[in-house]
């Protein structure tokens, strides 16, 4: 997957935990907790979205990268299929 499909379901998971919010009008690297107010639960339950949708293991220790939609979108780029 490109970068860009990746960023896009990084995307689509946020808006399916948090279906008020709108990510696509905030920047990559803004801060998903406090533009869209979004908590600990809610990037957590995105992290496992995404674990389900790409069966990828996101070890707990790089839950931090998941907090922007950019570092989210690097990650999965950096780890997905391998």
């Amino acid at each position: 997957m490109t970068s860009e499909e990746l960023r896009q379901i990084v995307i689509v998971e946020i808006e399916t935990i948090a279906p008020d919010v709108a990510p696509v009008a905030i920047g990559d690297e803004e801060d998903l907790r406090e533009a869209l107010d979004l908590d600990s639960m809610d990037i957590f339950n995105l992290i496992v979205a995404l674990h389900q949708r790409l069966d990828v293991e996101i070890p707990e220790a790089d839950a931090g990268q998941f907090v922007t939609i950019g570092g989210a979108t690097q990650w999965l780029v950096d780890h997905a299929g391998k």
